[in-house]
């Protein structure tokens, strides 16, 4: 059979983008070189708890169209994402708001005497134009808040000092001057009751789909199958690397099944000293509000990684090298005919859910 489209991924944009596609009459042929779908945000049960397997995936959006279409696909809870940070047994909350405030300095209890604390530290950290990351979070937060919080946790997690990394990642984490714990704001959050992995069975439901398929093993007969192709991989790796390696941050993760009822009390907790290797432990049940077996927990440890080609990438690395080396891909895809790069690893861009979303139904329609 002749498809439409052959779309390489089932993750979260290859499976609305064949969603879409299929909708509209076309023929959509899925392929993924893992053995399972939905990418990562794969998740499956462990001892009746829906465990993400790939790291924690929070669903978050002030797109009101966007919500009622995941909401075809899957029944959401309530969830908010409320994480706290565990600096050597010292407790706080995030994102940063008065409840950090308040804990960092028991003097402080309302947002002017927090701004003008802030204040005070930039001014004596010499802090005008924030020149790297370092700069910029101290002119967020002042050089306490810095020091015990963002330091730490970002090291680990980029791999190299904060006064190396570019000002601009620390700028979308938020700052707020209420008592307000709610990490992402979005009117609409929320986790699918059943998991991500039966949202995404049920978006890919009327396409064909075939694992343990690796579509660069096999480009010329696979391509061969449809009139375009959708590649969801890294656009480099397609290119075999002709101009290099696109930089990324991978990640190691430790899942283990506890005989206890609760762990730590909370689904995020984000450990910011350089003492502890990892950067998070996951507690999966209270994604759901403790469902699954009452008398067990499963908990995941994050580890950062620097990542190596063969490894799974995660986080793209998005300084100026990086960003000149994308382009030079990019304009060897726009001589493409029949193909498109699509998501975030064929975009070399972090894309929340529903940015990944709305990229997918939009390069659908056109």
């Amino acid at each position: 059979m002749k498809y439409d489209y052959l779309i390489v991924g089932t993750g979260l944009y290859g499976a609305v983008f064949a969603q879409r596609k299929t909708a509209q009459g076309k023929k959509c042929l899925v392929i993924d070189r893992r053995d399972h779908i939905a990418g990562n945000i794969y998740s499956e049960k462990e001892e009746g708890i829906d465990v993400h397997k790939y790291g924690p995936h929070i669903f978050h959006t002030d797109k009101g169209y966007v919500w009622k279409y995941v909401n075809r696909f899957a029944e959401f809870n309530h969830f908010v994402y409320s994480p706290v940070a565990n600096y050597k047994g010292e407790i706080y909350n995030l994102p940063f708001n008065m409840n950090t405030f308040a804990k960092m300095w028991p003097d402080v209890t309302t947002p002017e005497q927090a701004w003008c604390r802030i204040a005070d530290q930039v001014k004596a950290a010499g802090v005008t134009v924030p020149k790297n990351l370092e700069e910029q979070a101290i002119s967020m937060v002042g050089t306490d808040i810095y020091e015990k919080l963002v330091k730490g946790y970002t090291q680990k997690q980029w791999g190299r000092p904060c006064t190396e990394l570019p000002a601009f990642i620390i700028k979308r984490l938020p700052v707020r001057m209420t008592f307000d714990n709610n990490y992402f704001n979005h009117p609409y959050q929320g986790i699918p009751k059943a998991g991500y992995t039966s949202m995404v069975e049920a978006m890919l439901d009327g396409a064909e789909v075939e694992l343990g398929v690796d579509f660069l093993h096999d480009k010329s007969r696979l391509a061969s199958r449809a009139e375009t192709i959708i590649y969801t991989g890294p656009i480099d790796e397609y290119y075999g690397y002709c101009f290099g390696a696109l930089q990324y941050r991978s990640l190691r993760f430790e899942t283990e099944v506890l005989d206890i009822p609760n762990y730590q009390g909370v689904a995020g907790m984000n450990y910011t000293d350089t003492e502890h290797p990892y950067t998070r432990i996951i507690e999966h049940k209270h994604f759901l509000f403790g469902a699954g077996n009452p008398g067990k927990t499963v908990i995941t440890r994050e580890y950062p990684a620097e990542w190596k080609c063969g490894d799974e990438p995660y986080y793209p690395v998005n300084d100026m090298a990086n960003g000149e080396l994308y382009r030079r891909y990019e304009e060897l895809s726009k001589k493409e005919n029949n193909l498109r790069f699509g998501g975030r690893l064929g975009t070399y861009r972090y894309l929340d859910m529903d940015q990944v979303i709305m990229q997918a139904m939009e390069d659908a329609e056109r």
